[in-house]
């Protein structure tokens, strides 16, 4: 029987972050859309999951999300199968980094949605096509659903991230690194560099997308995912020999 696939949605996005690949990967495997709302730390985040996911599973993360997948690999090595990090990147935020999420803490607080969004999110982060209105609209309707006290959480948990790369470099499982190209959030060249750090890593770059290829473009991700899902569980082997 194939793997369970478990989805990693990103800051502030839910089920519908991932809903046309989530529709047809969910027709001939069991995958779980494991949200990322409980705890301010990511290992808090990552150790509740543990706690309900199944006992090995493969592992797909965009955004947030993506850090979360690589502290559960961090974790739970040998329950990890394979793992694809979409629009990520491994390194923690610098104090001013960090301090520059405050300003959209203080619009959610105030009810300042609008603001707050586009703050986290801009537009410009996404690719230029005619489809960009509608999915910042989605990515609204997400938020709401999920709420200004969890969207806070959750960026207080990104303000403390830690470094991910000593992980990254101890990878035994088959990795896909995947991108837009118009991705303004963590640019082609970041993608590029956690690539390079992981063993055997495959990097995906989607010209026509920006930092949420999975509504950008379904179709090329949905076609990315299926060939990693394929790959074969030999990388661990191969690095142990």
């Amino acid at each position: 029987m194939r793997e369970p696939l478990v989805l990693l949605p990103g800051l502030m996005c839910d089920v519908r972050a991932f809903g046309p690949v989530l529709e047809v990967l969910g027709r001939d495997r069991a995958v779980t859309m494991a949200p990322i709302t409980e705890g301010i730390r990511i290992e808090d985040i990552a150790s509740n999951l543990l706690d309900v996911l199944p006992r090995r599973f493969a592992l797909a993360g965009q955004g947030m999300g993506g850090i979360v997948a690589m502290e559960l690999l961090r974790r739970a090595p040998d329950r990890v199968m394979r793992v694809a990090l979409m629009n990520c990147t491994p390194l923690p935020e610098t104090p001013q980094s960090a301090a520059e999420y405050e300003p959209w803490i203080v619009k959610l607080k105030a009810g300042l949605w609008e603001d707050a969004i586009e703050g986290l999110l801009p537009s410009e982060a996404l690719a230029v096509a005619a489809g960009r209105a509608g999915v910042m609209t989605r990515v609204a309707e997400m938020a709401r659903a999920v709420g200004a006290e969890t969207i806070i959480s959750q960026i207080r948990a990104l303000q403390r991230r830690r470094d991910y790369q000593a992980e990254l470099r101890k990878s035994k499982v088959p990795v896909m690194v995947l991108g837009g190209a118009q991705d303004t959030l963590v640019p082609v060249k970041r993608l590029e560099f956690m690539a390079k750090l992981i063993p055997f890593a495959e990097l995906r770059i989607l010209p026509d997308a920006g930092h949420l290829p999975t509504l950008e473009q379904p179709s090329q991700v949905l076609e990315a995912l299926t060939g990693w899902l394929d790959q074969p569980l030999v990388l661990r082997m191969r690095v142990d020999a």
